[in-house]
Formats: C-alpha cells, sequence, structure tokens
C-alpha cells in the first residue's frame, strides 16, 4: 500500500510540473449584448473555436438575448463587462440608474471616458462624474448580471472604465469582493497578450496572433481579448468615428477563433486554454 501511495504520490507530482510548466491562455471575447451579430459570434467562437470566456455589458440593448443564449451554453465562463459609456452612433444605452453625473445631454452613458478629438466634451473624465453615481450605477448592473446570470465569475471594464482613476479601481474592487465575483487577474500573475504586427485583415490577424503563440513563455499565464462579430447588415450600420470597419474587423476576429490551423498550432505548442475559473480551482 505504501508503494502504491508513493506511485500515485509521484504520478501527481509529474503531472502537476507538466501542468505549471505550460503556458495558459484565456481567450476572452468582450462586449456580449451590443448587438445580435456579436452575441451570436461569442457563443459561435466558444463552441467551435479557442474563445474560453465572454463579457456581458448590462445595460446594453441585447442583454435579453445574452441572458438566454448564455443559460442555453451553461458551460461557458461569464464575467459583467462594467460600464460607464455608449460609444457607438446608431445604437445607444443608458444607465441603469437615475446617475446624472454618467448622462449626456439626451440622457445615455457618454460615447467615451478619455477626451477624444471626434467627440469633444463628450468623454467622462471631461464632465464633473459622481463617484456615488459610479458606485450606484455599477452595483445595479452587477446585481442584475447577477440575477439573471447566478454563474457570473468576475469583473471587466468595458473601454478601461474600472481603470478611470484610482477611485474607481477602488470601488470595482470593493463591489467584485462583496459580489464574490473578485478573480484579481493581477494578483494571480496573468499578464496580457497582443497581436505581434498588423491586424486589420484576416491574413494579418492569423500571422500576428501565431507570432503571439509562438511568444508564450511556458509557466506563465496570459489573457488575450477581442471582439468577435458577425458581418451582418446589423453590424455594417454600427460604427463610431474613428471606427468605421467594425463588421469586417470582427468578423475576422471570429474566423481566426475558429481557425483549424490556430487550433492546430496552440495543440503543437502545448497551450492550454483554460478560464477565469480556472484561475483560482
Amino acid at each position: 500500500m505504501v508503494r502504491l501511495f508513493q506511485l500515485a504520490l509521484s504520478f501527481l507530482l509529474f503531472t502537476g510540473s507538466i501542468h505549471l510548466s505550460a503556458q495558459r491562455l484565456i481567450v476572452r471575447g468582450d462586449d456580449m449584448g451590443f448587438s445580435h451579430s456579436g452575441n451570436v459570434a461569442l457563443i459561435k467562437t466558444f463552441k467551435e473555436g479557442i474563445e474560453t470566456s465572454i463579457e456581458v455589458i448590462v445595460p446594453s440593448p441585447w442583454f435579453p438575448e445574452a441572458v438566454k443564449m448564455l443559460a442555453e451554453n451553461p458551460g461557458i465562463d461569464v464575467g459583467i463587462h462594467l460600464v460607464l459609456t455608449s460609444e457607438w452612433d446608431n445604437v445607444k444605452w443608458q444607465p441603469l440608474t437615475d446617475a446624472p453625473s454618467l448622462r449626456d445631454k439626451d440622457g445615455y452613458f457618454f460615447p467615451m471616458i478619455w477626451p477624444n478629438k471626434n467627440y469633444p466634451g463628450q468623454a467622462v473624465l471631461e464632465n464633473e462624474f459622481s463617484l456615488d453615481d459610479i458606485e450606484k450605477e455599477w452595483r445595479a448592473q452587477i446585481e442584475l448580471a447577477k440575477k439573471m446570470i447566478p454563474r457570473l465569475s468576475h469583473v471587466s471594464g468595458h473601454m478601461g472604465c474600472t481603470n478611470l482613476n484610482d477611485e474607481a479601481a477602488a470601488i470595482t474592487k470593493k463591489l467584485a469582493i462583496e459580489y464574490d465575483i473578485d478573480i484579481d487577474t493581477q494578483k494571480l500573475g496573468v499578464q496580457g497578450a497582443r497581436y505581434e504586427g498588423a491586424h486589420g485583415t484576416l491574413a494579418e490577424k492569423k500571422e500576428s496572433f501565431s507570432k503571439m503563440l509562438n511568444k508564450l513563455e511556458k509557466g506563465k499565464t496570459y489573457m488575450f481579448v477581442e471582439h468577435p462579430g458577425i458581418d451582418t447588415p446589423e453590424l455594417r450600420a454600427i460604427s463610431h468615428i474613428g471606427y468605421e470597419n467594425v463588421a469586417e474587423d470582427r468578423q475576422g476576429v471570429t474566423d481566426l477563433w475558429i481557425d483549424e490551423e490556430i487550433k492546430a498550432l496552440i495543440k503543437k505548442k502545448g497551450i492550454q486554454l483554460i478560464s477565469y475559473k480556472d484561475l483560482v480551482k
């Protein structure tokens, strides 16, 4: 019995060393809820591709559909994508709360976080926002998300809003702990991964994403963030100044994440695709 135990322990230590020496990669798809096209693509890239976690924007117009889709796919790791902006010109959303300091003249969220020459005076930081309004609004977003998607596991910020300033970051941390969705990727040593080169066309995306995969170091954990979509008339109608090719660009992300050559490279490199939840298992 002692010998069997020793053999079992040796096996566990051996397999554990393989696990720890592998590159681990979270492939995160953002912005579920902003469009039907985005919702379809996010589910597709999880079921057919390499995506491992999905971020949901609660006040967005297609959030109810996102809830239904996620209920039909219970294996998907879901995070709440806290939001303070509504950046698209032809489709808008607004705060769940009264939040007067977070609304533009028409009652919607401002389009930008940081000052943008294309939208002068329409950034959160160019207006007198209230931290109390931010906390109240984010609390409402989290509570609705947890009600509709009970398995919610973590928090992220749309357009970097959770790092608007030190106070906003502190509010995010406080709420994450309070609502038991505090998977702190920074504390857990997760590093950002980005395209290594141009990524306008699908060919460029494949080349730059492959270069990134080849640079991942063993024993480290990385996160790659993108925005899948489907090139449809709906998505072609969604844009903002400075980002007009949304449908083409996001279709390219979808194609990239379901690409057989990309999946084969990940397998060849021994890269472990993990979700946020896997970080705390």
